[in-house]
């Protein structure tokens, strides 16, 4: 058995019955972006997967009937290769293809395909965004085997889908490099620590270790893994913290400046109080047009500086008529 097989038996067979049901729609709905097909028959949308690992299918099949609500058929089918037999799993919904599409995020509104992630994933929560790499990674992720050269992808379906899932890994502190393999953008980590710390964070600790080489008796090891979690969660946190009080800033700059903000700087701040715990680089991929971190975030700063303008002027007027009455 492969490690990769090792890793997807793992995070498909964990007993999750006590995780949140948005972290379960959001890993489901990234498997079906990454291992899915979408088709219209006669009118209806029909979404089809193909999986080399039956848990994982199943993992899926369940959380299509169980979370979302809606009939899911699941069928082993055999390909014969050149020297072996090779068994695939094929998950079909027929039925209720498009409102799964609609309800999942694999389409908008106006019933066209999103380019990118599922646009159910909010970037700001960290628990989401483990989900929706692990969710990739279950559908489409391979590693290498020990004694080969570190490497850990995910075979993306878009390049949208690549910078996506590339900037949830950094929401996680971890780091990935965006390669096209065989003509389709691919997620790579090559990072050996990197590698460890992802599998860890996605809760494949067994395959962790065994990648690694170490066990879990090794003292070393184990605290190494306690560190790494420690430093992840702690970082996470700090970026949380930060963002939090940013909102709350730019809540104060509203309240000071009333009607009287750019339109640019007012479009800034509603983000930050949208989304209040994401990154600036989050909030710059949500801006319409999208901008980038350093541009998200001069404005928000000028927001501020024109609140603090305009109490600095408030204060004074209110001196200067203290003064005269009397």
């Amino acid at each position: 058995m492969t490690l990769v097989t090792e890793a997807r038996r793992e995070l498909a067979g964990a007993d999750d019955e006590k995780a949140a049901e948005a972290g379960k729609k959001v890993q489901a709905a990234t498997m079906l972006r990454f291992a899915g097909s979408m088709a219209v028959v006669q009118r209806h949308i029909i979404i089809q997967c193909k999986f080399d690992n039956f848990q994982t299918a199943r993992w899926l099949r369940d959380t299509i009937v169980n979370v979302f609500g809606h009939e899911a058929e699941l069928a082993k089918i055999s390909d014969k290769g050149s020297n072996s037999l090779k068994e695939h799993y094929i998950l079909r919904i027929l039925k209720s293809g498009g409102a799964l599409a609609l309800e999942s995020g694999l389409i908008d509104s106006d019933k066209r395909p999103v380019p990118g992630l599922p646009n159910c994933i909010n970037p700001a929560d960290a628990e989401q965004a483990k989900a929706a790499v692990r969710g990739a990674f279950l559908a489409a992720g391979s590693l290498s085997e020990p004694g080969k050269a570190s490497r850990l992808d995910i075979l993306c379906p878009s390049h949208e889908a690549a910078k996506m899932l590339a900037a949830l890994s950094k929401r996680l502190n971890i780091t990935a490099k965006i390669r096209l393999e065989d003509g389709r953008e691919c997620f790579v980590l090559t990072d050996p620590d990197s590698i460890e710390r992802m599998l860890i964070l996605l809760g494949a600790e067994n395959t962790a270790r065994e990648w690694s080489g170490k066990r879990i008796t090794d003292p070393t090891q184990r605290s190494k893994v306690s560190r790494m979690m420690n430093f992840d969660d702690a970082n996470m946190r700090r970026s949380a913290k930060a963002a939090i009080e940013a909102g709350e800033k730019v809540l104060h700059a509203f309240e000071i400046l009333g009607e009287d903000i750019p339109a640019n700087l007012r479009a800034a701040g509603e983000l930050r109080l949208a989304h209040r715990e994401a990154s600036l680089e989050e909030l710059g991929r949500m801006a319409n047009p999208p901008l980038s971190k350093d541009a998200i975030a001069g404005r928000i700063r000028r927001l501020f500086q024109l609140a603090i303008k305009a109490e600095k002027k408030r204060a004074f007027e209110e001196s200067e008529k203290e003064a005269l009455s009397k």
